[in-house]
């Protein structure tokens, strides 16, 4: 069963509370977001821990485990972005559906042991790589191809939104199990 197609454009959320997670982009140093990043973990292993990792709570919602698919995929993208970012001047790539990655990477059929070891190394990178950003790199640009324009410290805090914005789709009102 296919979940609907998010085509939101979420930069808002660098410019106000998001009413849902409450994350508040605006309460972030960029530079403590690798230690944001980190601390979310906890919160992936206990979610694929549950013994209803890979049940979605609805037809109109991923699982636990989807949801973690999704996470470990943005934190490869994000480092990839990141990198060019730090590399070429004003990079610009390609947009990216998560949801066409959901029905690529199949992740209705995933495992929760597979994807955690996965999820905690390549969100562990990414986090790394934001605690290597030098101070004069922060403001380096890069954008989407939809038009949407970053700098690394607009970028780390919307990546950050995302990782947050999921660690709470898993433990909203989700019964343990």
């Amino acid at each position: 069963m296919a979940i609907p197609r998010d085509d939101k454009d979420w930069t808002w959320v660098l410019h106000r509370p998001c009413p849902e997670c409450g994350f508040d982009a605006s309460t972030v140093a960029a530079r403590d977001v690798g230690a944001r990043l980190r601390e979310e973990l906890p919160i992936w292993r206990e979610a694929l821990a549950r013994t209803n990792a890979r049940t979605r709570p609805d037809e109109a919602t991923w699982s636990p485990t989807e949801y973690a698919c999704h996470v470990r995929d943005v934190a490869v993208l994000y480092a990839h972005r990141l990198h060019r970012m730090l590399t070429e001047d004003d990079p610009e790539y390609l947009n990216w559906s998560s949801d066409d990655a959901a029905i690529e990477g199949a992740y209705a059929d995933q495992y929760p042991d597979a994807v955690l070891p996965d999820l905690e190394r390549d969100l562990r990178a990414l986090a790394d790589a934001f605690d290597s950003v030098l101070a004069k790199d922060w403001q380096r640009p890069g954008r989407r191809s939809d038009g949407a324009r970053f700098t690394v410290d607009s970028f780390a805090r919307y990546l950050l939104h995302d990782v947050v914005h999921h660690g709470w789709d898993v433990t909203r009102d989700r019964a343990a199990g």
